[in-house]
C-alpha cells in the first residue's frame, strides 16, 4: 500500500545516488517540482530514463545529477535546444553525459517489456536509419514464425519511477487523466515510485477514460500542487509558455545557469 509523504521525504527515500530514474510525463503532467527536488538534495550518478526529455531534464543534467540519458528526443519544445544538454555532450560540462539514443516507439515498447516482466521488446522499427550503428541496445532478431528480420530493444526496468498526476485518495489509489504518455508503464516497470499529484482527496470520483493506479503498485504518494508548472495538469492549470521561452536564455550561459540553482532550487526549501 503506497504511504503519504512529503515530497522531500519521498525524494530521501526512494531516489538514491547511481539509481535509473524515470520521469515521465507527455507534454502535460511532467514531475518538474520532484525533478528539482532530486536536484535540491544533490543526487549523483543517475541514469536519467524519459521518453522526451524536456527543460526539468536540462536542469538535472546541468546541476550535474546525471552521468548517462536514455531517451527519445529533447528539446525545449516550442523554442529549441537544451543548453545544459548540449554543453554536457559536447563539453563534459559540469559533468559527461554517455547517450542511449532511441525512436519513440522504441522507448514506449521498452517500457512495455519491463512492466511485462519481459528481458526485450520486438517493433518493426529503425529500419532506413543509422540509429543502430550508434546505440548499442538496437538489435534485431528473426521471427521463428516468419523469418522477418526485427528490431529488438531491452526492457527498462528502473529502480524508481516519478510522475505526476492529478489526484489521489488517501490509501494511495492514483488517478489521472488527459493526454497520457508512458506513466502508467514506468510505474508498472520500476522497482519503486513516487506519485505527486495536484490534490488527496477521501475518495476517487469515477472519470470515463482516467487511468488509476491502485495502491499496491505505488511506494508513495506527495501532495505537490501545482507539482507540473511549467507544463499543464488538465483540468487545473494551463501550460506557461513564457516559462519555456526564459528557460532558453537562463540556460544558454554557464554563469546564468548557476545562478538560477542557486536563488530557485539551493536556496529554497521543498516541505518534508
Amino acid at each position: 500500500m503506497a504511504e503519504v509523504v512529503g515530497l522531500a521525504d519521498g525524494i530521501a527515500e526512494l531516489v538514491r545516488d547511481g539509481d535509473t530514474v524515470a520521469l515521465e510525463g507527455f507534454t502535460h503532467l511532467i514531475p518538474v517540482r520532484a525533478g528539482q527536488e532530486i536536484i535540491r538534495q544533490r543526487r549523483r550518478n543517475l541514469t536519467l530514463v524519459r521518453m522526451t526529455p524536456d527543460i526539468v531534464y536540462d536542469q538535472l543534467i546541468g546541476a550535474g545529477c546525471a552521468r548517462r540519458l536514455v531517451f527519445a528526443w529533447g528539446g525545449n519544445p516550442g523554442v529549441g535546444s537544451l543548453h545544459r544538454f548540449r554543453d554536457a555532450v559536447e563539453n563534459g560540462w559540469p559533468a559527461p553525459l554517455e547517450l542511449d539514443e532511441h525512436s519513440h516507439a522504441g522507448m514506449a515498447n521498452r517500457y512495455v517489456a519491463g512492466a511485462s516482466d519481459l528481458p526485450f521488446a520486438v517493433l518493426r522499427g529503425y529500419q532506413g536509419t543509422d540509429l543502430a550503428e550508434h546505440t548499442d541496445t538496437i538489435r534485431t532478431v528473426i521471427c521463428p514464425f516468419t523469418g522477418e528480420e526485427l528490431a529488438a530493444v531491452p526492457a527498462i526496468r528502473p529502480d524508481v519511477a516519478v510522475i505526476h498526476a492529478q489526484r489521489a485518495d488517501r490509501r494511495g489509489n492514483v488517478q489521472l487523466w488527459g493526454l497520457a504518455g508512458v506513466q502508467k508503464e514506468a510505474v508498472l516497470a520500476s522497482t519503486r515510485s513516487l506519485v505527486t499529484v495536484e490534490e488527496i482527496v477521501e475518495e476517487l470520483e469515477p472519470r470515463p477514460d482516467a487511468v488509476v493506479l491502485p495502491t499496491w503498485v505505488v511506494s508513495a504518494v506527495a501532495e505537490v500542487p501545482g507539482g507540473a508548472r511549467p507544463s499543464y495538469a488538465q483540468d487545473y492549470y494551463e501550460r506557461d509558455n513564457d516559462a519555456y521561452r526564459a528557460w532558453d536564455e537562463v540556460s544558454r550561459d554557464r554563469e546564468t545557469f548557476n545562478a538560477w540553482l542557486a536563488d530557485t532550487i539551493y536556496e529554497t526549501a521543498e516541505s518534508a
